[in-house]
């Protein structure tokens, strides 16, 4: 059987998460819920920046820069929401904010009122099927 990417990485923060989910239930602000989150994955020794900028590119020029909310030991990209559930635009814009990163694993995490989304998706070999001068989102520069 093959193993998940980054399984273990993954499993730690689905973990960490699910502590945050389990402290403030969906009843507070993204912000509150992301600071939380950045304190129980440093506890459970992962490294994490937040608010890294990732350039987009159109036509091999910069055209502005997505903020993903953390990266997590230099792998995941996680984007976080606080919501009463996640609709198809929020999976679409997730899947668009993954594809323009460097970045091959990606958690979409909702921290709902009723329940906890953890959304795993993986974009790894299909980026080098997109040309970087199409239409499509092609950056993978952070600073």
């Amino acid at each position: 059987m093959k193993s998940l990417l980054y399984a273990d990485i993954t499993y730690k923060i689905r973990g960490a998460a699910f502590m945050v989910w389990k402290k403030f239930v969906g009843a507070f602000k993204e912000k509150i819920v992301d600071n939380a989150l950045t304190i129980a994955l440093e506890k459970k020794g992962l490294k994490v920046k937040n608010q890294i900028r990732i350039d987009i590119f159109f036509e091999n020029k910069k055209v502005g820069n997505y903020t993903p909310d953390k990266i997590v030991d230099d792998l995941v990209l996680l984007e976080l929401k606080c919501k009463p559930f996640l609709t198809p635009g929020d999976r679409k814009q997730f899947w668009y904010y993954l594809r323009a990163s460097k970045y091959k694993v990606g958690l979409l995490i909702n921290f709902g009122e009723s329940k906890l989304q953890i959304e795993r998706r993986i974009y790894d070999t299909a980026r080098i099927k997109i040309p970087r001068n199409s239409a499509s989102l092609s950056a993978f520069s952070t600073k």
